[in-house]
């Protein structure tokens, strides 16, 4: 397994700032935030940025997230597509092999969304196959998709082969998923892992800046990466906090606790 941090983990620094903050923190795998890498593109080429991400030895491992493309439809739907797209693009670009795709919200009152999702995923799986990227499907406690057994349904039904889930520890946790869920995950179709822990908050009342580094609260981790080990899961883990306090520190101390926290919970 490959530890790495997500970009939103030090979101108050640029593309450039992390390319450069995170090997001197002892990180040079990186989930791309991609509104920081599309922001960095606009005044950066894409080979100037390649040749700095090469010199620094860093790997972009996955990007986060894509949203909307599930349950919208007319022309909202094309404007998500269409945004979609241009962001496949990047991930080819830059080599990036996975892309985080958000479930969306519920919509209160429609017995089709299931069946509009597992086309809507599929047709995306198959825009993604065509960059080389595969999707990875991260259910969400506040989504219509909000455990891991719904969204290994919806991979399953879809039929792509580069369609997979994202397992995220804080939706695990908070949403109602089980541990038995668990025991559907295989190599082939878990696709990306983000790991954090929540300390001392109600399952009902956590909120994403609740997050803290893995082993500082009362999720129970172990399990998760029991499950990874045993299935011989060998993609990325990242350390994904969206904490405004972590936002204010440097990013070098960020990235250096969040990696010692990483390999403490792999080993």
């Amino acid at each position: 397994m490959t530890p790495c941090i997500a970009q939103v983990t030090t979101l108050a620094g640029s593309f450039a700032d992390d390319a450069a903050d995170y090997p001197a923190g002892g990180c040079t795998a990186i989930e791309v935030w991609l509104t920081k890498l599309e922001q960095h593109l606009e005044a950066v080429s894409p080979d100037d940025t390649r040749r700095a991400l090469a010199d620094r030895g860093i790997t972009l491992v996955a990007a986060a997230y894509q949203g909307g493309l599930l349950l919208s439809q007319g022309e909202q739907r094309k404007v998500h597509f269409d945004h979609f797209k241009r962001r496949l693009a990047f991930c080819q670009q830059f080599g990036i092999p996975t892309l985080v795709l958000a479930a969306d919200p519920p919509l209160p009152n429609d017995p089709q969304a299931f069946g509009r999702a597992v086309v809507s995923l599929a047709q995306a799986a198959q825009w993604a196959a065509a960059f080389g990227v595969r999707l990875a499907l991260e259910f969400r406690a506040d989504a219509f998709c909000a455990c891991l057994d719904t969204a290994l349904t919806l991979v399953e039904q879809c039929g792509e082969t580069n369609a997979g889930v994202c397992l995220d520890a804080f939706h695990f946790y908070k949403g109602p998923s089980k541990a038995e869920d668990l025991d559907r995950l295989t190599a082939r179709n878990l696709f990306h892992v983000q790991a954090c822990d929540v300390a001392g908050v109600p399952r009902e009342m956590m909120t994403d800046a609740d997050r803290v580094m893995p082993g500082e609260g009362d999720f129970r981790l172990d399990p998760l990466v029991r499950k990874l080990k045993e299935i011989g899961y060998a993609g990325a883990v990242s350390l994904e906090l969206m904490n405004p306090v972590l936002w204010s520190l440097k990013a070098t101390q960020v990235t250096e606790l969040g990696m010692t926290a990483l390999r403490r919970l792999l080993t």
